[in-house]
């Protein structure tokens, strides 16, 4: 990754002064703009959305709706890729300008009195050699323990090789050789063996897709944000399976997260990144589709439906039993939505022209019923026969 140079750009513009009167300029000084509060904090534009990404500042929804059209941040000298919507401001494009930062809570992180070379130290992000650094371990032991999941991945960029390159939060992995002495010298245990040699197993894309959903989630309370976060790790057909209402899907994909600022912009290399955004395991699967379902449940009770939805199919995540049209109503009442899992019997129906058994209707004359099991066990004594003996 290319280390960027200069100081924050500004990102977004401050709202038109005498519109919203002194309740708005009492909302401004109180939260103010993410490049603003970069500045105060001393932290470069990637160092801030880093810190934001690690939970290191905390950020909140802006008081009112995002401007229309705010100008984009310039782009730093020797940057990778393209500045983008900032990841840890809150999903969907242009979701940097829809999140503040509490006044509060910068004088909160400049009165630590490691500020600010403390902050600055763990928001950095290093590689795999300077990592096994930290650990003390070498690169391939650094790579084994990555691999198995032992840490987290938080940034990634496909080098020109075509490769993809973990980066990786310093103050974690300082932690990490803190709390986990044994696996830094000696041999490692039995089952880590195990799957470092397994070269099918790799946690590190899985890992950091958890850790961005995370901030996804945290970043809104929206239920059909936070839906449409949990369906960006699927693919179409994944959540077609799920969601049977295009109305709701569309709201999905309008919903949907964009990718993260650092975000490759060359075609080669944002083609092996896609790749990453997407749950690949069959348990990562079965989790996400799950945790989809149980969202939209929760969408569906609080709110009536996305707009222009109507007669919504209700499928349970991961079933593939019969579905039938949720109920419709002309008043505005929220529905119930239905409990999941669901699954719908499908009804058996007989067609009406056939009949059940045999009726004496339409005989021919002279012909013998036969008689039943039941009859024959009666030893004659039950049922007469209809017909001629």
């Amino acid at each position: 990754m290319s280390r960027h140079t200069g100081e924050t750009d500004h990102m977004i513009t401050h709202g038109t002064e005498g519109a919203a009167g002194a309740a708005e300029r009492l909302a401004e000084d109180a939260a103010v703009v993410p490049a603003r509060a970069a500045r105060e904090l001393r932290l470069r534009r990637e160092e801030f959305r880093l810190a934001v990404e690690l939970g290191l500042v905390r950020t909140v929804p802006a008081p009112g709706p995002a401007p229309d059209s705010a100008p984009e941040p310039a782009p730093d000298p020797g940057a990778g890729s393209a500045p983008g919507p900032d990841p840890g401001a809150g999903p969907g494009p242009g979701a940097s300008v829809r999140r503040r930062v509490l006044r509060s809570e910068i004088d909160r992180l400049r009165a630590a009195p490691d500020f600010p070379d403390g902050l600055r130290e763990r928001v950095r992000a290093v590689g795999t050699r300077e990592g096994a650094e930290i650990l003390g371990v070498t690169g391939h032991r650094f790579t084994r323990l990555a691999r198995t999941g032992h840490f987290t991945p938080v940034r990634c960029y496909v080098n020109r090789y075509r490769a993809v390159v973990w980066l990786y939060p310093a103050a974690e992995l300082a932690e990490f050789a803190l709390n986990n002495p044994r696996l830094l010298s000696g041999r490692l245990p039995l089952d880590v063996r195990i799957k470092a040699d397994d070269p099918r197993v790799d946690f590190r894309a899985r890992n950091w897709r958890a850790r961005r959903l995370g901030l996804l989630l945290r970043a809104t309370r929206d239920p059909w944000a936070r839906a449409a976060a949990i369906a960006s790790v699927l693919d179409g057909v994944q959540v077609a399976e799920i969601v049977d209402d295009p109305q709701e899907r569309s709201r999905l994909d309008e919903l949907r997260p964009g990718p993260p600022s650092w975000w490759p912009t060359a075609a080669a290399a944002r083609e092996t990144a896609e790749r990453l955004l997407l749950a690949d395991d069959p348990d990562e699967l079965l989790w996400h589709r799950l945790s989809l379902g149980i969202a939209l449940t929760e969408a569906r009770a609080r709110r009536t439906r996305p707009p222009g939805a109507n007669g919504a199919l209700v499928r349970a995540a991961g079933t593939t039993g019969a579905t039938r049209p949720a109920a419709t109503s002309t008043s505005t009442s929220t529905p119930i939505p239905l409990p999941f899992p669901v699954r719908f019997p499908t009804p058996v129906v007989r067609p009406a022209s056939v009949p059940l058994r045999p009726t004496g209707a339409g005989r021919p004359p002279g012909r013998r019923v036969r008689r039943t099991l039941l009859d024959r066990l009666r030893g004659r004594k039950g049922a007469v026969p209809t017909g001629e003996r």
